[in-house]
């Protein structure tokens, strides 16, 4: 089931990335391996120019080359600075990962040598292509931090749910041990005790199934909360990709 849901999950990413690069092959294939679906959690929380420092000293940067593309996507005012920006650190990889390969090129590390070839080529398309990158980004992380707070509140309507669920069980459970306790309890005492005690044994079981009903009503309205919630921002997607199909 995880599998199933993890497998959907790349699904639905895959065809957002896709409706957003239309024809073009070759962002697609680019961006697939540029962007988050979970962009908050994946991408660092550092600022730019403290990841910016860390690449320069290390030669790795990736992880201020997503920096930039997200702020970039947050920020369309400054969508020029940061074309320049995204553009500016790929090719600081580039030659980053050159001199890597002329030492692997000199030590014989062949396979090392054909996977930076390839890093680079794609480092070289970013640069060429960082404009595209940040306009289809823009409208990828909109579309994704949206997604995030409707499932927050999905997330939420689910743990109503079956909080409600939890509660009836308990209580039954409560109450069918209360009911044993009191049968047992019955059978130690003389006849006039014993018929008092099943004279307030229904008005119990009554009451108590006015309480059953109470926590059933509970947990179908959770349930058709959680319902509403997903038919809503499923409605909400198609308006959202009907929007994006228009423009």
């Amino acid at each position: 089931m995880r599998k199933e849901k993890e497998d959907e999950k790349e699904k639905k990413e895959e065809n957002l990335l896709k409706e957003l690069c239309g024809t073009d092959s070759e962002l697609y294939t680019l961006l697939s391996t540029c962007l988050y679906e979970t962009p908050l959690v994946a991408i660092s929380d550092k600022d730019l120019a403290s990841l910016t420092a860390e690449a320069e000293k290390s030669g790795k940067f990736r992880p201020a080359m997503d920096k930039a593309i997200f702020e970039g996507s947050q920020n369309p005012e400054e969508r020029e600075r940061y074309i320049e920006v995204v553009r500016d650190l790929a090719l600081k990889s580039v030659r980053a990962m050159e001199q890597e390969k002329e030492t692997a090129e000199r030590e014989g590390i062949t396979g090392r040598i054909d996977y930076l070839v390839n890093r680079i080529e794609k480092r070289k398309l970013m640069s060429e292509r960082a404009e595209d990158i940040l306009n289809v980004a823009a409208k990828f992380y909109k579309e994704k931090l949206v997604e995030r707070g409707e499932n927050v509140r999905r997330e939420a309507s689910e743990k109503d749910r079956k909080q409600a669920e939890r509660d009836e069980r308990r209580t039954a459970e409560e109450e069918r041990a209360g009911r044993e306790a009191r049968k047992r309890e019955r059978s130690k005492m003389g006849r006039k005790e014993r018929k008092e005690a099943e004279k307030q044994d229904r008005k119990e079981n009554v009451a108590a199934e006015g309480r059953k009903e109470a926590r059933r009503e509970k947990r179908r309205a959770a349930a058709e909360e959680e319902k509403k919630a997903r038919e809503a921002d499923k409605e909400r997607r198609e308006a959202r990709r009907e929007e994006r199909r228009k423009k």
